[in-house]
């Protein structure tokens, strides 16, 4: 705070052109003011105020630090407004926009973890269908966050984060295939197939590797919810293709396993968080640093 104070000084003279009207406006004692400003210039080696008979003009030294010196009073004033925003009981609301194959996995303990230091926030998690849509609400405004798979570089987006994971076989723990370290799409074909429907954006990926193994898939179910895949998986005995991010929860609880695919090796997701270019509130921010953590974790 003695740091900002001298700050705020220079910053004050450099607009009246006067110690005595500074002194005034700030309510010190103009003595103080002086001294503080002889001390700095002494420390610098030069003077930052050319003295004349009724007016303190800034040297060209002085107005190179005017201009740093309101840069860090605006970054200060914003970091106390984030700081008491967060005193004030952490109360507010934060909307984040999911793809829904992240709703019932990653996000939840998150959430919950979150919620305990801060029962007074209210959270709303939408559910939206494309990347595209997410990458709108966090544009516009409407979320304050967006987490999704592949997001297009947007304008007044930012990348918090990213985390890559690879495609692979996701089936249950008695599958014939589960022990396996790394198993062929030839090999899955004989199995009950449920595949990504041609909205999402596992499909491209998929379609690309069946091809180039000139193979073509029959699946038992087309989808593009998460949750079906991965429940059709655990009951019928099937296949689906989906990265670790997917089945977090369900490989911790031993539902079901992921199993690497040849043929999908090379084929890697980029789960991203991302926020307006803006910046979020402090509390939005607070979650946004879990939800990091949570993706570093995930990806480890």
């Amino acid at each position: 705070m003695l740091h900002s104070r001298l700050l705020t000084y220079v910053d004050e003279v450099a607009r009246t052109g006067s110690i005595r009207k500074a002194a005034s406006h700030l309510n010190v004692a103009a003595s103080a003011i002086s001294r503080q400003i002889l001390a700095l210039e002494t420390e610098l080696g030069t003077p930052i105020f050319q003295r004349l008979p009724r007016k303190l003009i800034l040297t060209a030294a002085g107005e190179v630090l005017v201009g740093h010196i309101r840069q860090t009073l605006k970054e200060l004033t914003r970091a106390q407004g984030k700081i008491e925003e967060l005193k004030g009981l952490r109360r507010g609301e934060i909307t984040v926009a999911m793809m829904s194959g992240l709703a019932s996995n990653l996000v939840p303990g998150t959430v919950k973890q979150f919620r305990v230091s801060n029962p007074r926030v209210r959270l709303c998690l939408t559910l939206l269908t494309t990347g595209e849509d997410i990458q709108s609400a966090v544009a516009s405004g409407e979320a304050d966050l967006g987490i999704g798979f592949d997001f297009t570089r947007g304008s007044h987006l930012k990348v918090l984060a990213r985390a890559a994971g690879k495609l692979g076989a996701v089936m249950a723990p008695s599958h014939p295939l589960a022990k396996r370290n790394q198993i062929r799409l030839g090999e899955c074909v004989d199995y009950p197939l449920v595949i990504a429907d041609g909205s999402t954006v596992i499909r491209p990926y998929l379609d690309s590797a069946f091809a180039k193994a000139s193979l073509e898939p029959l699946p038992i179910i087309e989808t593009n919810a998460i949750e079906i895949m991965r429940h059709a998986a655990i009951l019928d005995n099937g296949i689906t293709f989906l990265t670790p991010f997917d089945i977090e929860f369900e490989r911790r609880v031993g539902r079901l396993v992921y199993v690497p695919v040849r043929e999908l090796a090379h084929e890697t997701q980029t789960l991203m968080l991302i926020g307006h270019e803006r910046g979020t509130s402090a509390i939005a921010s607070v979650l946004a640093e879990m939800l990091k953590a949570m993706m570093r974790e995930a990806a480890a």
